[in-house]
């Protein structure tokens, strides 16, 4: 075994969330409000779960700017949707974010094809314990059709070896009225260094949900730092 790859083996078992830096998350990140001449602004998005996902507790969206291009419109559904899922490409899920997704969504990128709740769920927490920082470095909606279409530009760094790789994508969300259906992370067509594609490789499907742990409820979600 490769020395990143014992890394990133240990980094595996940790759950602290990754460094977070980039446009409009959290607030005690204390990071920059997104930049730009086009924004849709999300208002600050608390939401109530129904009774039935309880003990997912509130949904919280951090990232609540949008960036639009020109003549794009966005619902404000639209907007909750890709709010949920910019904080999750920025590693931070939640249990309450998560159901935003139907159970049997699809999350397909170059590495990995998810199906499911078991297997998509796994990807998005897995991120926290792969990377020790993910900066935002661009977003952009383009389409607010179905699928809604966004340009994304993030740094990784993964955890334990300090290896940064920055990965420009077309991001595809499909809906179903107020639930995602499908999310595909098509990369600029050129898979990323060694230990940045093993770090993702390690994120597949099948390995995943017996690697890293899924919150239960909402109290476990609180004490790995998501909301």
């Amino acid at each position: 075994m490769r020395p990143f790859a014992r890394h990133l083996s240990k980094s595996l078992r940790t759950t602290s969330p990754p460094i977070i830096k980039g446009q409009a998350v959290s607030a005690r990140f204390a990071i920059p409000t997104t930049r730009g001449l086009f924004q849709a602004v999300l208002p600050s998005t608390t939401f109530r779960m129904s009774s039935t996902s309880a003990d997912v507790g509130e949904l919280k969206i951090e990232n609540t700017n949008i960036k639009s291009a020109p003549g794009v419109d966005l619902s404000q559904q639209q907007k909750t949707l890709i709010g949920s899922v910019l904080d999750l490409f920025a590693g931070r899920p939640s249990l309450a974010k998560l159901q935003l997704w139907q159970d049997d969504a699809q999350f397909i990128d170059p590495l990995t094809i998810a199906k499911g709740r078991k297997q998509f769920e796994p990807q998005w927490y897995g991120l926290q314990t792969a990377f020790s920082e993910i900066e935002r470095l661009h977003h952009e909606v383009t389409s607010g059709g179905n699928p809604i279409e966004l340009d994304l530009k993030s740094r990784y760094v993964v955890k334990g070896i300090g290896k940064e790789q920055i990965i420009s994508s077309k991001v595809k969300i499909w809906s179903d009225g107020d639930k995602i259906t499908k999310v595909h992370d098509e990369w600029d067509g050129k898979l990323p260094e060694s230990s940045i594609a093993q770090a993702f490789q390690r994120l597949n499907a099948n390995t995943v949900p017996y690697v890293v742990g899924v919150p239960k409820n909402a109290e476990e979600d609180a004490k790995k730092g998501n909301q």
